[in-house]
């Protein structure tokens, strides 16, 4: 079994230090992935990404991705992804935007709507996914 690593993920990574943030955006051990919570952040400024829930959903997902892919992995090794969000009604609109980056064999996948959020978005995903010497 590898032993846990911390990932370096270009402009995110330093982006959420800056927030002051206690997290590791991106940590990899035992040939898995996992990608924190992912805010719609900007991957050239590493700002948030301000806009309506179509566009933030965009935006996590780019983000998200641009992890995996600092990573050493991909989208198809997504094992399995959470989406937490400020408003259920914006589950039609996540699911619309969601598809188009997963449209053959998504992952396994839990939808969760919180109650309040602590701050100016609407949603984060994250993501558990094979590692580079597990593909």
């Amino acid at each position: 079994m590898s032993a846990r690593r911390i990932v370096e993920v270009p402009v995110l990574s330093a982006a959420l230090r800056d927030m002051n943030v206690p997290l590791s955006l991106v940590t990899a051990g035992g040939g898995l992935v996992f990608v924190s919570g992912m805010p719609p952040l900007d991957l050239d400024s590493g700002k948030l990404r301000e806009g309506d829930i179509a566009t933030q959903t965009k935006a996590c997902l780019e983000a998200l991705l641009h992890c995996l892919t600092a990573a050493g992995s991909r989208a198809e090794n997504v094992l399995m992804i959470r989406v937490y969000a400020a408003n259920a009604g914006h589950y039609d609109t996540i699911n619309r935007v969601y598809a188009q980056f997963f449209p053959v064999d998504p992952p396994a996948r839990t939808f969760v709507p919180v109650a309040s959020w602590p701050k100016p978005f609407d949603l984060e995903i994250d993501c558990t996914a094979l590692g580079p010497a597990a593909q």
